[in-house]
Formats: structure tokens, sequence, C-alpha cells
């Protein structure tokens, strides 16, 4: 018997042993139903465990006797939805191995799509997105539509998770499209998923939109059990409103079914907005057994989203007020951990991460709090060191402005000579061999389309994506992808956001009243969703910041 399978049966013992001698007959007389047969009874004992194993047993010997892989597999992904977390690797991983006997793609791809799914569940977004991806290389190549929106839901999820946000409402667009009139669950899964998305971008309105369709929705399709998830968006929505009262009753509402569900992740979301409410409205005390419950879920499920990372800043500056040091030193050592566990979990969080501290802030204030708890006996010691620690502080940061000074200022140099340039040289075009799979005149047709797309400066247009481009191109996603990267040496986001920032930068060097916008107003003007991507694509493009750039321009 395979080694995963003694894992269940301490429940098959509990259940049939006792009291039942003929518990082999029994089983006998199952492994001869057919596989519905046996699916229906694990879905109707679904929360009973114990009295769902033999069903779950049966199916798996049953499947395995008639070397049935993919119903194998089947049997697995049933038994992993009754498992306890810590086992449900193990059994996702007996999918895979299953599901490759088969032999068959989308098999293959929904058993990588459930391990990633454990993952997450984990909270371990990188293994998840790396398990989502090698799913999406299998089930990409079969016709199987439920599966490739599954994936894209997945993905959105992750891209929410690192915050970009319109990448995730594109895809989540399309689920609630596919989903709507087939797979109800789904269909309020990414509904709820696309109204978190549009509170992240500012349009509460929009949220407040799907929150109110998914409550009925939910009412229609008598899935109540999503009721609750839908009531504590909208109460993350009314906080952003500053509807703190509305906030806070309706994130309270939820609370209590989603601890039910152990979903400690939207419990520690509620916790934070709840006591953010309190805290807006200066009832500090309240708060913070709040912010202290997200501390707890950190410390024992290691889960926090960058969002969160707020809680051990707001504590800290809580216990300066009192004075309380021993606390305070405490809240920043976790704050460290938080932001380690940030770090590691994805690289493009960095920037978004440190707001009120940096690493090196953190851990200057926590040797300085340390060495004031011992002052009282090693004061001049102390001292010395916070001098020093002081001076050398002041020495990096002054070294670190003027190196970046200085390499901003070479940047800017190199700018304005490639700007001058450009206006007394004629732009060549790039003489690229062709690519080979691709019809040669499906090319000069889509360079064509490109070539007027960038003249008419329709790249100014918000809420690009490849899809809708190579839709307004009439070709398609992989064409022109694949192009763009042949002729242009680049990824589309990267394509897109060049022309715009060179657009920018052009206004900003021929036109002098676009020196006094600001970063928001030229964001718009470029057709960005936010100021903070315009920065960061005007940094990437540039190696510079807007601010030096304009403040370089007005000098000159």
């Amino acid at each position: 018997m395979n080694r995963n399978l003694l894992l269940l049966l301490p429940m098959l013992v509990s259940q049939f042993i006792t009291g039942q001698k003929n518990t082999h007959l029994a089983t006998d007389s199952l492994v001869n139903k057919s596989y519905d047969y046996l699916d229906e009874k694990i879905y109707e004992l679904r929360k009973d465990s114990t009295k769902a194993s033999v069903y779950l047993f049966v199916y798996l010997q049953k499947a395995k006797r008639e070397h049935n892989w993919k119903e194998v597999t089947n049997a697995y992904q049933n038994i992993l939805h009754q498992s306890p977390d810590k086992l449900r690797l193990i059994y996702a991983d007996s999918m895979i191995l299953a599901a490759k006997k088969t032999n068959e793609d989308a098999v293959i791809g929904s058993a990588y799509l459930s391990k990633g799914i454990v993952y997450y569940g984990q909270k371990q977004q990188i293994e998840a997105m790396d398990n989502y991806l090698i799913a999406n290389r299998f089930i990409s190549k079969t016709n199987d539509k439920y599966q490739i929106h599954k994936v894209k839901y997945h993905i959105a999820l992750i891209k929410f998770y690192i915050g970009l946000y319109d990448e995730a409402i594109a895809l989540l667009k399309q689920c609630v499209t596919y989903y709507k009139d087939s797979e109800p669950r789904p269909y309020l899964n990414s509904l709820h998923s696309l109204g978190l998305c549009y509170n992240k971008i500012g349009d509460y309105g929009r949220c407040s939109e799907t929150n109110t369709l998914g409550l009925s929705e939910s009412d229609r399709l008598e899935i109540k059990e999503m009721i609750p998830y839908f009531n504590h968006s909208e109460g993350i929505n009314e906080y952003y409103k500053k509807n703190y009262a509305a906030s806070i009753k309706n994130i309270q509402s939820s609370l209590e079914e989603i601890k039910e569900n152990k979903d400690f992740a939207n419990e520690s979301i509620g916790n934070f907005y709840i006591g953010k409410s309190y805290w807006s409205t200066n009832q500090k005390n309240k708060a913070l057994p709040y912010f202290q419950r997200v501390d707890e879920i950190f410390k024992k499920k290691n889960y926090l989203r960058p969002d969160l990372r707020q809680v051990y800043e707001l504590l800290i500056t809580y216990y300066k007020t009192k004075d309380d040091l021993y606390t305070q030193l405490y809240y920043v050592d976790q704050l460290l951990k938080a932001d380690t566990l940030l770090i590691e979990t994805n690289k493009h969080l960095i920037g978004k991460v440190y707001k009120e501290y940096d690493t090196k802030e953190l851990i200057s204030e926590r040797e300085e709090i340390k060495k004031q708890l011992a002052r009282e006996k090693y004061y001049d010691f102390i001292s010395a060191g916070v001098i020093l620690l002081s001076f050398l502080t002041i020495v990096f940061m002054t070294y670190r402005h003027f190196k970046n000074r200085s390499l901003y200022k070479k940047k800017f140099g190199e700018l304005m000579t490639q700007l001058n340039d450009n206006k007394n040289k004629p732009k060549f075009k790039n003489e690229k061999s062709q690519i080979l799979d691709i019809n040669p005149d499906t090319v000069s047709t889509v360079l064509k389309q490109m070539e007027k797309f960038e003249r008419d400066k329709k790249f100014l247009e918000k809420d690009w994506n490849l899809g809708t481009l190579s839709a307004s191109f009439n070709s398609n996603s992989k064409y022109l992808s694949t192009i763009i990267h042949h002729y242009k040496d680049k990824g589309f986001v990267e394509y897109i956001n060049d022309l715009r920032i060179d657009y920018i930068i052009s206004l900003l060097h021929n036109e002098p009243k676009y020196k006094h916008y600001t970063n928001g107003s030229l964001a718009d003007e470029a057709g960005f969703s936010s100021t903070q991507r315009f920065a960061n694509a005007f940094l990437a493009k540039t190696g510079m910041p807007t601010t030096y750039f304009m403040e370089e321009l007005r000098k000159k």
C-alpha cells in the first residue's frame, strides 16, 4: 500500500473497527460502485472527513486496481481536499505523479495547478506562482476553457498581491465573463477579487458596485458562504471612503464566518482595517487588540500582506508615545521580520514595503533602543556609541546623496545629448532578420500598424494590454509579443511605457508649461494608471527621478 494511504488509516479505524467486523465486506461492495457514485458520497460527506474517508480510500484503491491513472489523480485530489494543511502537499505530489502517467496535458496541468493552490493557501506566493506557470504550460496546449480561466484567476491573485492591479483586473474581467453563466462559485470568487482590485486602484465607486452585485448574485445562486466575503470587501472599501463606523460594522459582521473557514489571511486583513478605523477616529486603545491579532497571525502562520506591514509602524509609534521601550523593541524586531518575509516573497515589493522605515534605519533604531535600556549603567559608553552611529549615518547619507546626484547629472547630460542628436539626425530603420515562424506579410502588416500606433500617439490611451492591442491590430497576442520582442528588443509593457516616457520627455523638453506639472498630472497626460507606475517607468527609462529631470530643465 502506498505510504501516504497509511495517513488515512486512523480515520478509517475510528469509523469502522469498533463494532464492525465486516468492514472489508462493505469496502469490497463499494469497489463495484461507479466513480460518480463514490464522488457524490465524498461530496455529501465533505464536512465529516471521518465518514468520507472510507469512500476516499475505496475510490483510490478502485482506480489503482484498474490502472486508471486519471481517476487515481482525481482520487488524490479528493483526499487532498479532506486532509490537514500539513499533508496537502504530499497528496499534491502524488496527484502530479499519477497525472504524468496519463500523458494528458489537461490532467497534468490541473495537478500542478492544484499544488499551486495549496501553496497559495499556505501563503507561499513564490512557490504558488512557480506551479501556476508550469500548469499554464500544459493547459495552454488544450482547449479546456475552464482550466485556462482557472489558471488566469490564480495568476491574477498573485498579480494582486504584488501590486499589479491593472493586469489583475484584465484577467479577472475575463474570468467573470467566462464563469458567469456556467460556474457559480468561480464566478463569485472572480467578482470578489475584482472588487478588491478596484479598491486598490482607488476606484471606490466601482468597488462598491461590484460588492453589491456580488451580494445579490450570492443570494440568487444560493451560495451564502460568499456573503461574508463581499461584506468584508465593502468594509475595507468604506475605510478608504472614511466611513469608519460602516467599515467596522461590515468587517465585524463577516469575521466569525471567515474564522470558521480557517481563512487566517482575511481574518488578519479584517482585523487590520478595523484597527485602522479605530485609529483614524483617535480611538487608539480600541485599535490595539486588532493590530495585535494581526501580529499573532503573522507569528503563527507567517502571513503578512504588504499593506498590513503598517501595523508595526503604528504600534511602534504608539509605544514611543508611552515610553515603553521593551514593547517598542519587540515591534521593531517584528517589522524587520516582516520586511525580510516580504522582500524574499517578491523582489518587486522592495520599493513598497519601505515607507516610514528602511532596513538600515530599523537596525539602527533597534540598537539605539537596546542602548537606551542600559543607559543608567553604561551612559558614557552608550553616548559615545550613539554619537559615532549618528556621525556614520550622516556620512553615509551624505555620500549616497552626492553619489546619486552625480549619477543623475551624468544621465541628464546623456539624455540631453541624445535629444539634440535626434533633432539633427534622420531616423533610420533598424534592419533585422525575418521571423521564421510568422508569415512575412503578417509581420509587415503588424509593423505598419505599430508605426501608425506610435505616430498617432495611441499609446497615450489608458488600459492597453497585449490582448487589447493585438485585437486592435486584428492579430493575436503571441504574434504581436514575438514581433515586439524581435524588432523592439523589449517586452510589451516596457514597449508601451517607453513610448509614453519618450513622449513626456519631449513635452518637458519642448513645452515650458509642462515643467511645472506634478507627477500625477504627467502620469495622467501619458496614460499611466497611477503616479507610482509613471515614476517607476521614468526611472527605469532614464536612470533618474522625474523631480531631478524637471529641476535641471528649469535651471536650463
